[in-house]
């Protein structure tokens, strides 16, 4: 009898979907136990999704205020026919006119783009496995700067077979991407035998709540352009920059630095979705836009297999037509999510904990690398099981986003309602102060020379500065771990 790895193909049976991860595992430990103000208090908080849920109800207001919207409504009923039997890959025209519109509309009016480029996917997952299809061979490569969202390993790898190789950004210049580190990169992979097929960013960035100026991009695009590589640019929070500076999109820079008709502008593709500046990742919409006419032919081609339903195209294209509405939603959207980030940011200063200074997207990137017992990823996956299982909170580790440094934190805090933030933050900062409390309680009986602990000798010195300066001292003997790959 044949064994289950033997039923199934090499990729379905292998760990390829990038899932065994502490990422992925914080979700489970929330599956498990979810925090509910009411009926589970003492859940966990799920603080490592990033949705945003601080604008839903403009959503809804327009919606009950256009029921024409909807072909399930008396008002909207005339379109069911023409809407319910339409199947095209190519999507409903007025869609794909409305999304380039809005596409522009939210990068200021500042580039145009052409509805004939858009191509509709399952979302950016699968805009992005799509793009890896049409670009890259099996064992070809990414170049990605690190950190950087760690789904982008199933995303672009699982079925293509890309690899994903880190362009290692520090913390000394705030994780700013630099030519020497892509060169590095790019060198270290042709060193390798690799070749090297794209370039893939996220801007404004997923972890780090930051953008890109318009230098680095323009250093990128020409560094794409001289090298004959693909640049991906995922723009897919571009519509939740909530301070200055100004988002710039690589579309502003391919206008102006890559001469139409040059033959440059066919490495360029732009990932986009309604899932996070909408709140909208149900309705599961991922746009392509691609400056390479074969790339668009072959991308629709492939949406066949992660059709946008044209019920869903049909809503959309009457909201995202709305540039008035759009205009008001996009600016209410930037004052709640910057009021919830200086809310929470400030919140975390409180107890003398920093977070990169951001401006975009629904997240922070805390600064924990004060409570690691050491600089190692261990020890900083040490403190997230602490943070999971007794402070009830799912953040996401640095690590999992390969982040080269320990004691990096993703904390997503536009998931939540007010009541909910407050709970968190509450939690966070009491974990804080007793950390600090036993830490400043051990310097001092140091100091006094009173320490006097008889420890087994297997467990030598380490064991006495795990007992006094980790985090893990904090757990009570029958607090649940979990051990994350």
């Amino acid at each position: 009898m044949a064994c289950k790895g033997e039923l199934l193909s090499r990729i379905a049976a292998g760990d390829g979907h990038g899932e065994n991860s502490s990422y992925f595992d914080g979700w489970k430990a929330y599956d498990m136990d979810p925090f509910d103000l009411h009926t589970n208090p003492g859940g966990v908080i799920q603080m490592g999704l990033a949705e945003n849920q601080l604008s839903l109800d403009l959503i809804e207001e327009w919606s009950m205020n256009h029921p024409e919207a909807s072909i399930c409504t008396a008002q909207g009923a005339s379109q069911f026919k023409r809407i319910a039997n339409f199947q095209d890959y190519h999507g409903l025209p007025e869609f794909r006119q409305a999304m380039a519109r809005f596409m522009g509309q939210v990068r200021g009016g500042k580039v145009t783009f052409d509805p004939d480029r858009v191509v509709m996917s399952g979302g950016a997952t699968g805009a992005q496995d799509t793009l890896a299809f049409c670009l890259a061979d099996p064992g070809d490569a990414y170049l990605v700067p690190t950190p950087y969202y760690p789904a982008f390993d199933r995303d672009c790898c699982w079925r293509s077979g890309v690899q994903l190789l880190p362009i290692a950004c520090h913390s000394s210049n705030d994780f700013t991407l630099t030519k020497e580190a892509l060169e590095a990169a790019y060198d270290g992979a042709r060193s390798k035998g690799i070749r090297v097929k794209g370039i893939l960013i996220t801007n404004p960035s997923n972890p780090l709540g930051t953008i890109m100026d318009r230098g680095t991009l323009a250093m990128l695009a020409k560094f794409a352009t001289d090298h004959r590589v693909h640049l991906i640019c995922d723009e897919i929070y571009a519509g939740s920059v909530f301070a200055k500076p100004e988002f710039v999109s690589i579309a502003e820079v391919i206008e102006s630095d890559v001469p139409a008709g040059s033959g440059g502008r066919d490495l360029f593709h732009i990932v986009y979705s309604l899932s996070k500046d909408f709140g909208l990742p149900g309705f599961r919409v991922g746009v392509i836009y691609s400056y390479n006419d074969a790339v668009v032919a072959c991308a629709r081609k492939m949406s066949s297999f992660g059709l946008v339903s044209s019920q869903t195209q049909h809503f959309l294209a009457a909201m995202l037509g709305d540039e008035a509405f759009m205009a008001r939603f996009l600016a209410e959207s930037a004052r709640r999510l910057a009021a919830r980030h200086e809310r929470f940011t400030s919140g975390l200063r409180e107890v003398g904990i920093g977070c990169l200074r951001g401006n975009a997207g629904l997240f922070s990137w805390m600064d924990l690398r004060g409570m690691l017992r050491e600089s190692t990823p261990e020890a900083e996956l040490e403190l997230w099981r602490v943070i999971i299982h007794k402070v009830k909170l799912n953040v996401s580790p640095g690590t999992s986003f390969h982040c080269g440094e320990p004691g990096w934190f993703r904390v997503c805090h536009a998931n939540m309602d007010d009541d909910t933030m407050e709970v968190a933050l509450d939690r966070i900062r009491r974990f804080v102060r007793q950390h600090q409390h036993e830490k400043a309680k051990a310097k001092r009986w140091a100091a006094r020379g009173q320490l006097r602990l008889s420890m087994p000798r297997r467990g030598g010195a380490a064991a006495s500065h795990l007992a006094l300066s980790s985090p893990m001292a904090l757990l009570s003997p029958q607090s649940p771990m979990v051990h994350a790959s």
